[in-house]
């Protein structure tokens, strides 16, 4: 009796234990579909300037679903990409690489839409990730006239993050493939651009584009990478043609935070590199397949296209999530047509 008593105390035991670990959050359970669409956002479209443009996206969401939407900001890319995988986000917005990052860890965690290029398709849907340095100092990183990433070294780096695609992924593969051919640096890895070392002493994270670009402006680095879609809420071109080595860019005057503190400074563009387009991605065993249809076909729908709280006239000197210059659009993407970051890790 005592012995079948015991036994009997320890199974209860252990399926009440497993019962909470399925349901505890960061553990990896599964959180079932519900009457709440938790969307999770990175720190580069957590600021308030982008809040208009995030309500307008739950409100057209709660309205599709007829659930409510909630959203969570971030001060930093893991938390956010941790969230999604960890099924207590139904939704994020994130680089090629932080998807690909949940993807690997989640495969529930797929692309439900991404916005196009101005020809309306994914044929032009690139942003472009910049290394900049502080205009005044960039004949520094210039040979024979033409800036070369031979100057770089033994410079003060700052990068967004490591799961940051055009903020630390492209800017970082392609200095290694520069310095390959370079005798003390052939074995250049990732990791050794993560922190201070030989080719950089000292190397800082913006924990987002703002950020690392702030850092770049209060000299606490002397080149950053930051892309041009997360700052072009707080800069205009202020010399040459957008997105070209050489030309310059200021910090407008009536700049949100955190460019507030830097307005008026100038940058200029030492590299830029196409990327492909941020998708916003859901995690299935969350959502649901039923909503994630209706989701993709709101997402792509001509009425969002259309609506101006979310793809923004870049004529109207409003803040938002996306601007609209021509045709731009939400479109249904394919896991396959993120390979070529993936290609960056291999």
């Amino acid at each position: 009796m005592g012995k079948s008593w015991l036994f009997a105390m320890l199974l209860l035991f252990t399926v009440i234990l497993a019962a909470c670990a399925e349901g505890s959050a960061g553990t990896g359970g599964k959180k079932e579909a519900d009457n709440v669409i938790d969307i999770v956002w990175y720190p580069n479209e957590s600021g308030s300037d982008m809040k208009s443009s995030r309500d307008e996206i739950g409100k057209l969401i709660e309205e599709t679903t007829d659930k409510t939407v909630e959203h969570h900001l971030t001060t930093d890319y893991a938390i956010a990409i941790e969230t999604l995988v960890n099924n207590n986000a139904d939704m994020a917005f994130m680089g090629a690489q932080g998807y690909i990052e949940a993807n690997n860890k989640n495969d529930a965690v797929q692309p439900l839409a991404v916005p196009t290029g101005p020809l309306g398709t994914l044929e032009d849907a690139v942003y472009h990730s910049w290394l900049a340095v502080n205009t005044g100092d960039q004949a520094d990183y210039k040979v024979d006239g033409e800036f070369s990433l031979d100057t770089i070294e033994g410079k003060k780096m700052s990068f967004v993050s490591n799961s940051s695609t055009s903020g630390f992924k492209v800017p970082s593969a392609s200095i290694i493939d520069h310095f390959s051919d370079k005798g003390k640096y052939a074995d250049l890895v990732e990791e050794d651009l993560m922190e201070g070392g030989e080719l950089f002493p000292q190397v800082l994270f913006g924990n987002s584009h703002q950020g690392s670009a702030v850092n770049l402006l209060t000299n606490n680095a002397e080149i950053a990478a930051f892309c041009d879609t997360c700052v072009e809420n707080y800069v205009e071109v202020f010399e040459g043609e957008k997105n070209t080595p050489g030309s310059v860019y200021k910090v407008e005057e009536d700049a949100a935070e955190p460019f507030n503190k830097v307005t008026g400074k100038k940058f200029t563009l030492m590299s830029v590199t196409p990327v492909l387009n941020s998708p916003f991605v859901a995690n299935l065993d969350v959502l649901g397949q039923e909503d994630f249809d209706k989701l993709q076909k709101l997402f792509t729908s001509d009425e969002v296209a259309n609506n101006e709280q979310i793809f923004v006239p870049e004529t109207s000197g409003e803040s938002g999530l996306f601007f609209k210059t021509d045709k731009e659009r939400f479109s249904e993407v394919e896991d396959a047509w993120f390979d070529p970051i993936r290609e960056l890790s291999k």
